[in-house]
């Protein structure tokens, strides 16, 4: 316990320190936003700062947070104390900037902001590579939820010849397409201050209940054995380095953040209110990641003999195993989300904490949409401002999204193919988010503060290298040959960034 603690101290006090950093170092001031600047009454509309807020937390705060940190804990202790670093000064830095950069340049989209500061080549690369990722969002964060809510809530089998299955599919289908459509303010504006409550309870509740529920954690320096579980031979053998990091990505740094912060820099009243909205909804998320790791490891302190978890090894490797009527069954990670709400909170608590689980990937998967929608619609030059023009750009989106949604549910691999994948693309995207933020400092009289998204792009850059060389869904190369040639690529992509950067200084604001 002591462990997770000193990262709470981290992740808090750290954030504290480094947010108020990040600020002075942009030096936001009393300019017009893009809001008023830009007013359309559509994506443009100026909205209080706790909406805001918690906007930008619904969007950026998916299954990621969750399900991830669930998996990562297999890892050990360790995780307690890179979460917080890594979303201090990675994550937390990385959503700051790219929303405060879309802010001061009149709220542009990120495929812009990459034009803008790495040139028309780039740009195009990352507008179909960002655009696959969103699309993926979409299929992924129907897919989830729609599973989560069959199996967790109403008891379903959540198969792909059983109606309930396609029947919930299609309710939250029909939502993506409503909240795609419509102004910002009239659905999500309005409806996400109520998903953002029962998020923040149910991760507080499973909080309070590490806290006084005696439940057992493992420390840093403890022998790494809890529930007859080796997490040492688990860290050895998965390679923490760089398999961790990418599988705890939005609890330490999602490039998917970029494409959904820049929408609310289009409902921000003031620049003083980046801090706030960015930076801290980050740190926030990593709080939310924190405690969901913490709870899967005290279920398998707990072991399935005590309605926690038991792992076993089987012919596919380490898996999840749960007392299911009689017997002991293997379960996945996100059944491992039903595990921890019942044995914390009880029936009644359990299902308002799995709602909140219901609602994380929901609340990305619609503001995924509506960011693919809008980075299109610029591609294409096709204005937004009529609701027939959305449609229009809508629907055929949404009918692909459909027919991948079918074959994810039908194939037996169709989703874990699109999920390893997006892991590692999402987590690749925030190498383009941070080399724009770091040629933005350089060209805009900041240049002496470039270590601050260097670190996080150096270490990215690396990490999403290294993993597809080695990986199996990747080119399965040798460890040792994925780790030299993953530091090349990053220091490569450093020396690229500030060549860039140092090409053309821009005067001061």
């Amino acid at each position: 316990m002591t462990t997770f603690l000193i990262g709470l101290v981290i992740l808090i006090v750290g954030g504290a320190l480094y947010g108020g950093l990040c600020q002075r170092v942009f030096r936001p001031d009393d300019r017009k936003t893009p809001a008023y600047e830009r007013g359309d009454g559509v994506d443009f509309v100026p909205m209080p700062k706790w909406k805001n807020a918690l906007i930008n937390l619904l969007n950026i705060a998916g299954t990621g947070p969750i399900l991830g940190p669930i998996q990562g804990i297999l890892f050990g202790p360790i995780a307690f104390l890179t979460i917080p670093i890594g979303c201090v000064i990675g994550g937390a830095v990385h959503d700051y900037f790219s929303g405060m950069v879309s802010l001061r340049e009149g709220g542009i989209q990120m495929p812009e902001m990459v034009r803008r500061n790495m040139g028309k080549a780039v740009h195009g690369l990352y507008t179909v590579f960002v655009s696959l990722v969103l699309f993926l969002v979409g299929v992924v964060f129907i897919y989830t939820p729609g599973d989560i809510a069959a199996t967790q809530v109403f008891g379903f089998g959540g198969t792909a010849g059983e109606a309930s299955t396609w029947i919930i599919y299609g309710v939250i289908f029909v939502y993506y397409l409503i909240a795609t459509l419509f102004p910002i303010d009239k659905i999500i504006g309005r409806i996400y201050p109520i998903f953002g409550a029962i998020l923040l309870v149910s991760a507080v509740g499973i909080f309070t209940m590490l806290l006084i529920g005696g439940y057992p954690l493992l420390n840093l320096w403890d022998p790494w054995v809890l529930g007859g579980f080796d997490f040492g031979a688990y860290f050895t053998s998965e390679r923490f380095i760089p398999a961790f990091f990418v599988t705890v990505a939005c609890g330490i740094l999602s490039g998917f953040h970029s494409t959904q912060i820049t929408l609310v820099t289009r409902t921000l009243q003031h620049e003083k209110e980046g801090r706030f909205t960015f930076y801290n909804m980050m740190i926030i998320e990593g709080f939310i990641a924190m405690v969901w790791a913490a709870g899967a490891m005290a279920m398998i302190g707990l072991g399935a003999e005590h309605a926690g978890i038991t792992m076993q090894m089987t012919d596919s490797g380490w898996a999840y195993f749960a007392q299911i009527g009689d017997a002991v069954q293997k379960i996945s990670a996100t059944s491992v989300v039903g595990v921890i709400c019942r044995n914390m909170l009880g029936p009644v608590g359990g299902i308002i904490a799995i709602i909140g689980v219901i609602i994380l990937p929901i609340t990305s998967g619609d503001t995924a949409l509506r960011s693919l929608r809008l980075i299109l619609s610029d591609a294409l030059h096709i204005r937004q401002d009529s609701r027939v023009k959305r449609i229009l750009l809508a629907v055929p989106i949404f009918a692909v999204v459909f027919v991948v949604l079918i074959w994810a549910k039908v194939d037996a691999n169709g989703f874990n193919t699109i999920w390893r994948y997006f892991g590692w693309s999402n987590q690749t995207l925030s190498i383009f988010a941070l080399s724009s933020i770091l040629i933005w400092f350089l060209q805009h009289d900041r240049k002496r503060y470039f270590w601050i998204p260097l670190i996080p792009l150096v270490f990215y850059s690396f990490i999403t290298c290294a993993y597809i060389l080695n990986a199996r869904i990747g080119l399965s190369l040798p460890y040792g040959l994925s780790i030299a040639i993953g530091v090349l690529f990053a220091v490569l992509v450093a020396v690229a960034a500030f060549r860039v950067g140092n090409r053309q200084q821009h005067p001061e604001e």
